[in-house]
Parts: structure tokens; sequence; C-alpha cells
């Protein structure tokens, strides 16, 4: 029936049936085209060509990659990629604008290194005599561990944000074992005060045979001359100082009134943190509304340590032990953190999440993270990570924490039974109520995979929490 009045439609109006017909195919056939261009122009796009040559394009989530050379050197050079990757190449687009006697012309730029652009095939320079490295682009071939290193560790200027200003805090952490000693080391620079100046301190917890006790000094420091050297400094009669890959740090320090400090004795020392090549974590920065920031760097996942400490008449020998150091910066005003790290023979874990104040962002939306460093490098990173914290129903002290991620290259669950611990009370201002902060020494009990790899041991760590009083 449907086809008998089909073809009387046709036969009674042969040419408008005509015209619709030849409009229907013209209309299938320009949308077919136009699918088609679309293609090509979205294959386009994509082509790492357009970017210089190559086959793939790394670049950053948020924004360019804050150590190229580290993913160039220690990532894409490093085990198992480096087999598979011919060639490598940092890249910078921007705007440059031709200013003369009419309008200014904006105008697209693309920098690189001269050499490695021409390995990766750029069809745009590949006949450019006159483009070639000079100083700069050479350090990009070869680089410096130890320049590297300092690059990830300098110190960040302040944020023109009045109303958060006095919040900010920049800070180098270190930690090490050695037989029955443990050590926890900050040297934190703080706000502004007058003169150009900032606030600082320092402060180490040493846990001798299950005793901990705490030691300080306090002093201002020249801000100029921090953003210079960084992360060499020195906070009254304590020093840091980066010589190539070693850490090299000076301590003078009083103990902490109290029972735990064994009154006011005084601790002395010197200790050496030595970099493992490829067991660094480069720089991540999270940002949130009204200007809020937060950053965070681990410069050694896995080193070795040495140097002794006097305190209390007692020498305290820390060569042959295994160490660790970070950094953070940011605004701390209303943030907490969950935070735990520990190494075993040859691979080194960390995990954390930060909670930044509600003006900033949603705390309970902040991913946390969990990533794995081997002997040649990163192996394994997740997103996917829960930390669920257990506390002692008498002292409301952390007892017990199970952290488990999950992604392509980790399936991994660390139990954390908790040894002991050191609390500081942290006034949080207007941006909610008063934190504990916890500071704890943790036996790990780590299963899982990562990098196809399966790993069951258990070690000594760290972690920090933190807690309402």
């Amino acid at each position: 029936m449907t086809f008998r009045l089909a073809l009387r439609a046709l036969l009674s109006r042969p040419v408008r049936s005509a015209v619709l017909a030849c409009a229907f195919g013209l209309g299938v056939s320009v949308m077919a085209n136009l699918l088609g261009i679309g293609e090509v122009i979205l294959e386009q796009a994509r082509a790492p060509a357009l970017r210089g040559g190559g086959h793939i394009g790394i670049g950053g989530a948020t924004g360019p990659l804050p150590s190229a050379k580290f993913i160039l050197s220690n990532v894409l050079g490093s085990e198992p990629l480096a087999a598979d990757v011919a060639a490598a190449s940092p890249s910078v687009a921007g705007i440059l604008y031709l200013v003369g006697r009419g309008e200014p012309i904006a105008i697209g730029a693309r920098g690189g290194v001269p050499s490695l652009e021409r390995a990766l095939g750029d069809p745009e320079t590949a006949d450019v005599a006159a483009w070639v490295d000079n100083a700069d682009d050479e350090a990009w071939l070869d680089p410096d561990p130890g320049e590297m290193l300092r690059g990830m560790d300098r110190f960040h200027p302040i944020p023109d944000r009045p109303h958060r200003a006095d919040s900010w805090a920049e800070w180098l952490y270190f930690n090490g074992q050695h037989d029955d000693a443990r050590f926890y080391l900050t040297f934190l620079v703080g706000p502004r005060v007058d003169g150009g100046r900032r606030s600082a301190g320092v402060r180490l917890q040493l846990d001798r045979n299950g005793r901990l006790s705490s030691y300080s000094a306090s002093a201002e420091v020249d801000e100029a001359e921090l953003l210079a050297s960084a992360p060499d400094m020195a906070i009254g009669a304590n020093r840091v100082r980066l010589d190539g890959t070693q850490y090299l740090i000076s301590l003078d320090l009083q103990g902490r009134a109290g029972p735990e400090s064994r009154g006011r004795e005084r601790l002395t020392g010197e200790i050496v943190l030595e970099v493992e090549p490829g067991r660094s974590f480069p720089p991540i920065s999270i940002d949130g509304a009204n200007g809020w920031t937060t950053g965070y760097v681990v410069p050694v996942l896995s080193g070795v340590v040495a140097g002794t400490l006097e305190v209390g008449g007692e020498r305290v020998t820390l060569d042959g032990g295994r160490g660790y150091h970070d950094h953070n910066w940011g605004y701390w005003e209303g943030v907490s953190w969950r935070w735990g790290q520990v190494q075993h023979e040859d691979v080194s874990f960390v995990y954390g999440r930060v909670y930044p104040p509600p003006d900033a962002a949603d705390p309970e939306r902040m991913p946390g993270f969990l990533t794995a460093l081997g002997p040649d490098g990163p192996i394994g990173y997740a997103t996917r990570v829960t930390i669920e914290e257990e506390d002692d129903p008498d002292t409301g002290q952390p007892r017990r924490i199970v952290v488990r991620g999950q992604s392509r290259e980790i399936r991994l669950e660390m139990e954390l039974d908790v040894e002991a611990a050191e609390v500081t009370q942290m006034d949080r201002g207007s941006f909610g109520p008063d934190m504990d902060f916890w500071q704890l020494r943790a036996s790990y009990r780590v299963t899982g995979s990562v990098g196809g790899r399966e790993v069951d041991f258990t070690a000594p760590g760290a972690a920090e929490t933190f807690r309402q009083p």
C-alpha cells in the first residue's frame, strides 16, 4: 500500500518529485563531505607534526610541564621507555606582537631545541642552517642532575594576594633512619615581617629506640637572598646546602621544654643526604578560588644518609641509613592533609591528599595520589586513592591507617600501624575550627602489584594527618 501511494504521488507531480529527489541527494552529499572534511581537520589538528614533528605530544593537564628536563631525562630517558623513544624535544608556544608604525600584529611563535627538533623531523627548521644550539640549548641535551634538583627545589615568591598573605609558608622536609634512630627535620620559612625579611624556623624530631624528643630554633631570613639561593639557606646556626646531588645539613638546636625532650638539652650535628638517580617526583601545583594555591615536589624519594648527631652526651650515627626529602609551598590557613612515605629495597612510595579551605574548593572533591618509583624512575601512579584512618577510642590518637590505590600501573594496599606520634595544636583562624597536627612513625605492610611486579613487605615509614581537638 505504501509503495502504491508513493508511486501515485510521483506520477501526479513528476517535476516536484524530481526536484525533491535532487535536493535530498545534494543534502546527503554535502553532509557526507562535511563529515569527511571535519575528520581530516580534527586529525590534522592532533598531528604532532604541527608541533614540530614526532609521533606523540606530551603536555601538562593544567598547562606547561614545570619540570620538562626531568621528564626528558628521568622519565623518557629511563627504562622501560628509553628503548622505545627515538627522539624527544621540549617545546613552548606563545604569541609575539610585531609593533611598528601601524597596528600591532599578533604572530604565533614556538620555541624548541634546534638539534632535537631536527631529530624529530621538524619541517619548519630542517633547512634553516642558522638555527643551531646555544649554551642554554645544550643544557637540555645532557642535563646536570644537580641543576635539575636545584630547579625543582627553588623557593617561590609570595603571590600578590593580600587577604591570604599571612598564611603563606614554604618548607624543606627531610627524614631518615638508621638502625634504631630516626629523624624528622623541617626548615620552614613563613610570611613577611618588616624590612623585606621572612619569619623562619627549624624543627627536628629524633626517635632513639622509641624515645621521641624535639628540638627547634627560630630566626628571620632575607627574602631576596632566599629566593636567589634556595634550597641553600641559613636559619640562625642551621644550614642546608645543595652540592651537586648531595644535601649538606648543619644543625645547632635546643631541646623543647617538656618531659619528652628531657629538659633543654642541645643537639648539634651534620647530615648528608645523597640523591639516587631517578628517585624524584616532579612539581605539582593545585590552584583554587580566591587566589588560593599550594604546591608539592619530592626531589628525593629515596637516598643514602650519612652523618652524626650529638645530643645530651650521646652520639647518634646515621651512616648507611636511608632518607627522604620533599618541599611544600602555598597558603596554609584552613588547610589540612593526609600524607605518608615508605621505602623498601629499590622501591619508594608516597601517598597524599590535600584538603583546601572551603572558600578555595570543595575539600571532599579533591583527589588523592599514590606514586611509586623504582631504580630506573617512575613505575606507577594512581589518583583513585582511598585513605581510611582509625583512632584509639581512649586517647584520640591515630592508631591505624589503610591506603588503597588503583590504576593501570598500581593495585596496592598499605596498612599502617602507628608506633609513635607527636601532636601540635594549630590555629586555623576564621577558616574553621582549630586542628591538631599529628606526625606519626608507623610500620607499613604493603601488598599488591606495581609496574607489573608483585610487592609484599613490611618496613618503617612516616605519616601525617589532622584531627579536631
